[in-house]
């Protein structure tokens, strides 16, 4: 019989250790709430810019990722030269080092300005692009709701339009 010390698979997966045999908790958990990774998001050093600041930015070479589903953006539009990509795929489009990396993306200092509904989840998103080296990764005080209320380019939604399976 063999003595191996293998790391259980989730441990292995997601780059932690095994739970602590007294705690039972994987030494990769710090935060204890969704309020704590806001927190700890919050804490970065990238400030985050207002709607007006992110348009400027965005006239500045500033690349604007909009990480809203697709419900949303159809219901609300999109912010002019965003680009969209769904959170679900934004650490592999925005990895400097990944082969899926999205071609906008030239570098780990490009500036990147995130913008989600209203300014929760692309703080979070912002702060894993900051764990990829992405160090010049932010997000949109408000989101994109604040971008609309600010009156500044949005596509028009796409309400009106006949949805999949209708016919017009």
């Amino acid at each position: 019989m063999t003595t191996e010390t293998a790391q259980p698979p989730a441990a292995r997966r997601f780059g932690g250790t095994a739970p602590d045999s007294t705690t039972g908790t994987p030494e990769y958990r710090t935060a204890t709430t969704a309020d704590d990774l806001l927190r700890q998001a919050g804490a970065l050093p990238a400030r985050r810019p207002s709607p007006a600041e992110a348009h400027a930015a965005q006239a500045h070479g500033a690349l604007l990722i909009d990480i809203r589903g697709d419900d949303q953006r159809r219901a609300g539009g999109l912010i002019l030269g965003a680009i969209p990509l769904p959170r679900n795929v934004l650490e592999w489009r925005c990895d400097p080092a990944s082969p899926w990396r999205h071609p906008a993306l030239t570098g780990p200092g490009q500036h990147i300005i995130l913008i989600c509904q209203e300014g929760f989840q692309s703080s979070l998103a912002a702060a894993t692009l900051h764990r990829l080296g992405l160090v010049n990764a932010t997000d949109l005080d408000g989101g994109f709701a604040a971008w609309a209320a600010a009156g500044l380019p949005v596509t028009p939604p796409e309400s009106g339009r006949p949805g999949p399976g209708c016919s017009s």
